[in-house]
């Protein structure tokens, strides 16, 4: 069913200060996307909808939409937090490698974080290694705390540079195999045309939030369903900085191992509401 909407002409903000028409389409198939209900999206559609005046910016109607989701269901909610919830996992870069790592590794590669390999010329730090079969990608991860920073050409201009000294002496980690290499940078925001355009030029694979079309961070994440325990409301942000302080990234470890919560030392119920909010993200 198309959504119609009386104050289609009404022009939102964007965080990048960009005014475009409010798109109640678009806010249809994100709530659509997460899991939401038909009921629950028309009604939230239609409060939003009331709330809209000239200018708005993005960021107030989706923390609205976020709000009214909230109590509608935690599951479909924490997956709508999903982009802030990435966020959320710094402010070290740490937690965002380990949760690469895992989504590489759900893609059937065996993932090593934070390597220490010799070039040619001199020694690297790699964030992570994956390796399948006969290829192996290096991943360098770039993780900003704040949704509007961009990664610009400057970036994968200095990771190419190390990521090709690691290719000449890819013979000395793999004697006697033929490996294909590749060089991957992925970030939890965006890159710029030019980091882009530079990347592609050079067989540098970027992934950010919403790029490239097909093979995303939040299509990965979607296909693997895996999420990080900041995406939990049950958790207080004290909590969550706990757990991942001890390395502690994805809901799925408190499922596949509850005793990871008792260093919170949670009452029954939180930790039965918790639980509850960890399963329905499985849906």
């Amino acid at each position: 069913m198309k959504m119609t909407n009386p104050k289609s002409n009404t022009y939102v903000t964007k965080r990048s200060g960009e005014r475009v028409p409010f798109d109640p389409e678009r806010l249809k198939r994100s709530l659509q996307r997460v899991g939401a209900g038909e009921e629950d999206v028309a009604a939230i559609l239609k409060e939003v909808e009331g709330m809209l005046y000239e200018g708005i910016p993005t960021s107030r109607i989706y923390r609205k939409a976020h709000e009214l989701l909230r109590r509608r269901s935690s599951g479909a909610s924490a997956r709508y937090h999903l982009k802030q919830a990435i966020q959320e996992l710094g402010p070290t870069g740490y937690p965002f490698e380990k949760y690469v790592g895992a989504l590489l590794a759900y893609q059937g590669y065996e993932v090593r974080n934070d390597q220490l390999l010799e070039g040619k010329c001199v020694q690297h730090e790699v964030d992570v290694v994956a390796e399948k079969g006969d290829e192996v990608i290096m991943v360098e991860c770039k993780f900003h705390s704040e949704q509007g920073t961009k990664s610009d050409v400057k970036v994968p201009m200095y990771i190419h540079s190390r990521f090709e000294d690691l290719r000449s002496n890819l013979e000395h980690y793999y004697p006697g195999r033929k490996m294909r290499f590749r060089g991957w940078v992925v970030t939890n925001t965006r890159f710029t045309e030019d980091a882009i355009a530079f990347g592609r030029c050079n067989g540098l694979y970027l992934i950010s939030w919403d790029y490239p079309e097909q093979g995303s961070l939040r299509d990965r994440i979607d296909l693997a369903g895996l999420h990080p325990v900041t995406c939990l409301h049950s958790l207080t942000r004290k909590e969550k900085k706990e757990l991942l302080q001890r390395e502690v990234v994805l809901v799925k470890e408190l499922l596949d191992d509850p005793a990871l919560l008792e260093s919170l030392h949670l009452t029954g119920t939180r930790r039965k509401k918790l639980l509850q909010e960890a399963r329905e993200l499985f849906y």
